[in-house]
């Protein structure tokens, strides 16, 4: 049965007996569902709750005047038959009404756990474009002082968003977790030569830089071929540092390099940045 014939059934029943204040309360309880309630199976468990006593009532005194009544000879017989007829009744009502709660109930919870976990999957897409992001181009001049390396923050492909740029170190404005990521490129023309690339931060909550990320090795001058050709005594080597991490505001991050005179200069060569991946 649907919605709509249980109420035409109940309003037909309660007109029949006279039950005017019972079907002046039944409009006023449809509109009010209809208002607040999005989901039909919570007006139906409503609507069943209120009136399915009073239906198994009038059925019972409508009962009286069917034939089968009409036929019993033994007033005692009657009677017993009218409170079977009614105990069916009302057990039946109960066991539709509470296969109805359950259902309902079932439902409801489905959906408001789907919107739930919905809305949390869900990012607002204002948030998104709020979130700190920085990309530094490396400097024609990347020697900086105690071995920082110093890059390009407003030129070319850098860009800075809710991130400043301040003498080689990048200043978080914003606490989350950031992708931090780094990659220098050094002429290791020489025999040999220690190669030392870190990230660092610096926090207000200590006193000495943090090393969050390093690259070490010891690099020599790679042997070549007599046929190969002559490379103006460069041998390039690549360093490349990546990885996650919770920053607080006020957070300064920034890059050294070890032997830092060794680093090629160019903005496509090296390069750092940052970007927000969850508050």
């Amino acid at each position: 049965m649907t919605f709509a014939q249980l109420y035409l059934y109940i309003s037909v029943r309660l007109r029949v007996a006279g039950h005017f204040l019972f079907l002046h309360a039944l409009d006023a309880l449809l509109t009010s569902c209809l208002q607040t309630c999005t989901d039909f199976f919570a007006c139906s468990l409503l609507t069943l709750s209120l009136f399915s006593p009073l239906l198994s009532l009038q059925a019972f005194s409508l009962g009286g005047s069917h034939p089968f009544y009409l036929n019993q000879s033994d007033p005692r017989t009657s009677a017993l038959q009218v409170d079977k007829s009614l105990l069916y009744r009302m057990c039946i009502s109960g066991c539709c009404l509470t296969c109805v709660a359950f259902f309902s109930l079932f439902l409801l919870f489905q959906g408001g756990t789907m919107s739930q976990v919905g809305s949390k999957g869900r990012q607002n897409p204002e948030q998104i474009q709020h979130r700190p992001f920085a990309h530094l181009m490396g400097s024609n001049s990347p020697v900086g002082v105690n071995n920082v390396v110093q890059w390009i923050d407003k030129s070319g492909d850098a860009i800075t968003h809710n991130m400043s740029y301040d003498k080689g170190q990048l200043l978080v404005e914003k606490e989350g977790f950031y992708y931090l990521y780094s990659k220098v490129q050094l002429n290791a023309a020489v025999e040999c030569s220690l190669i030392l690339h870190k990230v660092m931060k610096n926090t207000t909550a200590y006193g000495q830089p943090i090393e969050l990320m390093r690259s070490k090795s010891f690099r020599c001058r790679t042997p070549k071929p007599p046929s190969a050709k002559a490379s103006a005594g460069e041998d390039l080597w690549n360093s490349f540092l990546a990885g996650i991490f919770h920053l607080q505001s006020g957070d300064k991050i920034f890059v050294t390099l070890e032997n830092i005179q060794k680093i090629r200069p160019g903005p496509a060569d090296n390069f750092m940045g940052a970007f927000m991946i969850m508050p």
